[in-house]
């Protein structure tokens, strides 16, 4: 049968996928559009299923900000080559789905799977993506923060790491919060405050440095007091509030804020391309 122009763009509009693709599409479904979407997204799973072993280590992470600042979310899509993390589909596709989570306030990748994007899933979209491009190509990460206090968000030039951090109150110096951003990229803490670190890491740290001074020939009870010693830099160089500032070497990130009178941290999201949560 003749299938139109018309009806070759028309799917295209609404699936993304190549010209010729979305004509054979046609073709095989005799015309029916609602069958040649299906065709299209059933030869992104079969993609997917070939792929599901490959790495995802490129990508972009895009970070979008509230108009008040009051509310920022990140957002990592991953593939497997840098020549496909800059395709203009795949860009496109990142920003719709970061701004798709953005408007739902949905925090979960599978929450965001379910969510409809002009009349399909953005699992269906991906899929669809992955069909097109002919790589593995999956969401790794979105995570949003919202709430009293002022909001700042940094990427990495590149977009392969993106962050967002929220302070306790009104930030005027956006300098020093763009500062704390870019700390956090470059540090990669685990938490604003030592209340933050999971317990079994510092049960796991803990342990290790008393290994270590006991097979060095310490006494057991030099070996507890000096273990929590190893602790204490330990919090130094994982949690954000105590870590060397990284333009002034001389104070911490909380005292670098106390002198510019800017708000504490309250939270924080890095989201880095390969990441899986």
């Amino acid at each position: 049968m003749s299938i139109s122009a018309a009806d070759v763009k028309a799917l295209r509009d609404r699936t993304g996928a190549g010209m010729m693709d979305c004509k054979k599409a046609l073709k095989e479904a005799d015309g029916d559009f609602e069958q040649a979407v299906e065709i299209l997204r059933k030869k992104g799973q079969k993609v997917s299923e070939k792929r599901s072993d490959r790495e995802t280590n490129q990508g972009i992470v895009v970070t979008l900000l509230g108009d008040d600042k009051s509310k920022g979310l990140a957002l990592a899509l991953n593939c497997e080559t840098d020549f496909v993390a800059r395709n203009d589909d795949f860009v496109e596709k990142a920003n719709q789905f970061a701004q798709l989570a953005f408007d739902n306030n949905v925090a979960s990748v599978e929450e965001l799977h379910e969510l409809e994007l002009e009349g399909l899933t953005v699992e269906k979209h991906l899929e669809t993506l992955v069909g097109k491009i002919g790589e593995k190509i999956e969401i790794s990460g979105v995570a949003i923060l919202e709430g009293a206090g002022t909001i700042v968000e940094y990427n990495h030039p590149g977009d392969q790491l993106g962050v967002i951090v929220q302070f306790e109150g009104e930030l005027d110096d956006k300098e020093a919060g763009r500062d704390v951003a870019m700390q956090v990229a470059a540090m990669n803490p685990i938490g604003v405050t030592r209340d933050d670190v999971p317990s079994d890491t510092v049960e796991k740290e803990l342990e290790i440095a008393k290994e270590q001074l006991l097979s060095e020939g310490k006494p057991a009870e030099i070996a507890e007091k000096a273990a929590q010693g190893k602790l204490r830099r330990f919090y130094e160089e994982r949690v954000l509030l105590e870590q060397k500032f990284v333009k002034d070497g001389s104070l911490s990130v909380q005292k670098f804020l106390e002198s510019q009178n800017a708000p504490l941290v309250k939270a924080f999201v890095r989201k880095a391309v390969g990441d899986n949560a």
